[in-house]
Formats: C-alpha cells, sequence, structure tokens
C-alpha cells in the first residue's frame, strides 16, 4: 500500500484527545476488513472522527488527484468536518463545496485537486456536471447522515454522484437513526453494521420542564432565560417566521440574542453564529436547521420552545448539549393547551420560575467583522498581531477569531470595543487597507 500521512496517535496528538472512544475503535476495526460499513451512533457521540480516521489512513500521500468523497445534508456539517480535518494535521488539502457562497471560489479551490472533497449533493453533481471535479480516482465514499440527505430529498442528486464514481471500492454510512432503510442506488453490499444507538439521552442530560399560563409561551420564555442566567441556550422553534418573532421579542425585553434559520443569507448566517460561538450573544433561536451539523461547544441549556415534531427531532436537538463529557440540560416549555410528548419518559420534573425576572448579565464581547479572510492571505497571527498593535489591546481582551474565505470575526472585550474602533479606524492590515466594524 502506498504511503499515508499520518498516525493515529500524532492525528489524537493534534486534536488534543487522549484515547479514541469506544464506538470509533469499531470503526476502525470494522473498515480495515470491509468495505461496506453502517455506523450508527447518537448524536454527539464523536461519528465524525470514526469515519474520518480511516478514511484518512487510505489516502495516499503523493496522489494528486481526489481520492475521497464526503456527502453531507447541510452546509453546517460540510464545514464542521472539514474544521476536523483541518485539525487533524495530516497535510493532505480538503475542500467544501456547497450552496449559498460563489461557485467560482470553489472553482478555484478545485483546481489543484483535493485529496478530499466534502459537500452537499446539490452542489457536489452541479461541479461533477462542469467538470471541475474528476471523479475517476474517488474510491472511498462517505454518506454521512445519510437519513437526513434522504428525508431533504436529495436522492436524485446522490444517486447521480454515486453513479459518477466509476473506481468507488469503499462506502461508509452513518446515521443517528436506525430506521431508514439504505437505497438501492448507494450498491451497498453485506455492509458491516456497527451499532452504539442506546435510544437513550446522554446521561450527563438531565430533562426538565416550565408550564406557562400564556398560549404563546413568550412571556414564559423570557422570564425562563432571566432564571437560566447568562449561560449558552439555544431556543428551538418549528418555523422561520416564529424565530424571528422569537427573537425580536426577547431584543426588545433586553435579552442580547442572535436568530438563525435556512432562509437567511450565509453571511448572515456566519455573523450570527460567530456571535453565539465566541459569547457576543448566550441566546440563538433556531429550527431544526441547528439540531445537526452545529458543533459549539459549552451549551448548557437546550430550550423546546414549540414541541418537537418527533422524538428522532427532540433527540437531535439535545444533541447540541451534553456532549462528549459535558452535562447539559433540555427543558420544555408546555402551554396550558399542550401536552408531554409520550416517548419524553419519565416525566420531566418542573422548574417554578420566579415571579419577578430579572435581567442576566449581558455579555462580555463585541464581535468584529473584518473584510478580508484566507484568501486575503490573513490568518489569526495577523488578526491578533492587529489589534495587539494597532488596537492596543492585551492578548486577554481579544477572544474567538474566526477566520473565513473573505472575511473574519474577532470577539473583543466590550469595554474595549469602542475605544479599539477608534484607534485602529486608520490603519492597515498587512499594508491594505479594510474595511472593520462592529458585525451587525
Amino acid at each position: 500500500m502506498a504511503e499515508t500521512t499520518f498516525s493515529i496517535e500524532n492525528t489524537l496528538s493534534n486534536l488534543q484527545i487522549d484515547e479514541l472512544n469506544e464506538m470509533q475503535k469499531a470503526s476502525l476495526e470494522a473498515n480495515k476488513t470491509s468495505n461496506g460499513v453502517v455506523l450508527l451512533a447518537n448524536t454527539g457521540s464523536g461519528k465524525t472522527l470514526a469515519f474520518l480516521l480511516p478514511v484518512t489512513q487510505l489516502l495516499e500521500k503523493n496522489r494528486p488527484v481526489t481520492q475521497a468523497l464526503i456527502i453531507v445534508p447541510s452546509r453546517e456539517l460540510a464545514l464542521q468536518i472539514e474544521q476536523v480535518f483541518k485539525k487533524m494535521g495530516t497535510g493532505l488539502k480538503i475542500t467544501c463545496c456547497y450552496g449559498g457562497h460563489k461557485r467560482e471560489t470553489e472553482e478555484n479551490n478545485l483546481l489543484q485537486a483535493p485529496a478530499l472533497i466534502v459537500g452537499t449533493p446539490g452542489r457536489l453533481a452541479d461541479h461533477i456536471r462542469r467538470g471541475n471535479i474528476t471523479t475517476t480516482h474517488i474510491e472511498t465514499l462517505v454518506l454521512d447522515e445519510f437519513d437526513k440527505s434522504l428525508e431533504e430529498g436529495f436522492d436524485e442528486e446522490m444517486s447521480f454522484i454515486i453513479s459518477s464514481l466509476p473506481a468507488l471500492k469503499k462506502r461508509i454510512l452513518t446515521s443517528a437513526t436506525e430506521a431508514v432503510e439504505v437505497p438501492e442506488f448507494v450498491g451497498l453490499q453485506e455492509p458491516v453494521k456497527i451499532n452504539y444507538l442506546t435510544g437513550e439521552q446522554s446521561p450527563a442530560l438531565a430533562v426538565q420542564m416550565v408550564k406557562s399560563d400564556d398560549r404563546d409561551k413568550a412571556e414564559t420564555l423570557f422570564r425562563l432565560i432571566c432564571y437560566l442566567g447568562n449561560r449558552s441556550t439555544i431556543i428551538f422553534c418549528n418555523q422561520r417566521e416564529f424565530v424571528e418573532q422569537v427573537n425580536t421579542f426577547l431584543k426588545d425585553k433586553g435579552i442580547v440574542s442572535v436568530f438563525y434559520h435556512g432562509a437567511m443569507e450565509q453571511r448572515d448566517r456566519e455573523v450570527a453564529l460567530s456571535k453565539f460561538r465566541n459569547g457576543s450573544s448566550n441566546v440563538l433561536v433556531t429550527t431544526d436547521l441547528a439540531a445537526r451539523g452545529l458543533d459549539i461547544p459549552n451549551i448548557r441549556y437546550i430550550v423546546h420552545y414549540q414541541l418537537p415534531t418527533s422524538q428522532e427531532s427532540f433527540t437531535h436537538r439535545n444533541g447540541r448539549t451534553a456532549r462528549m463529557e459535558a452535562s447539559g440540560t433540555a427543558i420544555l416549555i408546555l402551554a396550558p393547551h399542550e401536552y408531554l410528548p409520550e416517548y419524553i419518559t419519565p416525566e420531566p420534573a418542573t422548574i417554578e420560575l420566579p415571579a419577578d425576572a430579572e435581567l442576566p448579565q449581558k455579555p462580555g464581547w463585541t464581535t468584529f467583522f473584518i473584510g478580508a479572510g484566507k484568501k486575503d492571505k490573513v490568518n489569526k497571527v495577523d488578526i491578533v498581531g492587529f489589534f495587539t498593535n494597532k488596537g492596543q489591546l492585551k492578548k486577554e481582551d481579544i477572544g474567538l477569531i474566526e477566520v473565513k474565505d473573505f472575511f473574519s470575526f474577532v470577539a473583543i472585550r466590550k469595554s474595549k470595543a469602542s475605544h479599539t474602533l477608534h484607534t485602529i479606524k486608520d490603519e492597515k492590515i498587512k499594508n491594505k487597507k479594510i474595511k472593520i466594524d462592529i458585525a451587525k
């Protein structure tokens, strides 16, 4: 076998992980002997690494061709996988392909064939049709959360993509639900099934409920957030219009919150998630779009403002908290006309909210938008250097930095934000005048 690029020990060291969990070990073993593996495991259990490790062991260092393809149902999941792969430190190129931003950016990234491509079905099929992706050497295919891709109606695109892979040998499918039948077009024959689905929530997850006197529950939600304090909280609604209504209501009440749903422009999504990730806002109001693929550490509370439409939805929403070793709490708000779904047993403890609501402490960070990113050869070190030198900030006044292709976000301590903005207004990054402002 040709030389691969890394040892598992080095990868774990790069990821700052002491050892693999049982499911990841089982995946590695199964993939050594089988070309068809179905991996079933709960959300938040480390599935991404469970398929990336065996895939990366098959990638050959000195072959300048695309050797593996990962198909995912959402851009967020694609970006998360790309992030994990880069942290693994293999030195191999990965390219992420998804709708909602310029195709030309991806076309440039595909000119030199990446060893690994991850993307959503529609955009990948488009690139294949246009001849931007050379499929002749792709031997490994991963369908991550394939149940969700089928549910979203991507059958046609997935069938086209798989039929365009003449050299395909290995197929790895992952899902957080067991009930889905694998379509014939996947070409899976006598797969090894690894089932780590417990059917239970993480033992670190507590489930509670709040009974609301109001039919629309908005006032109860506000009082609940005041009660929980300024901890990282995701509020789930079932429809986009509710997301925006709830977010506006909370803002009017003095809560710092952001919202996120599928109809937003890509950049607006990025701004919202960045503010939530870096602590500029502790409250994210969203649809089930955020129930998968968003890997944001240390989310303390999941609030089901509108009840989940199914047990699966309940499980996926709750999978955003109590991930790996952390603990978390899921809270259902029940209006007078609503009943606890029968799949939630035993009955959760009821939270009694105090009569007086006291606004939680405001977040201590502000997010700055920087109009330059990776494609402008700007990195995190440049940004830290700029804000410490030109902005006269100490390192502890600079929080999480995220560098995208054409722009970046940086969290700045709120007490220093307006002074910093004034100090840097005529300064340059890498000898270029770049737009820097507070992210809207």
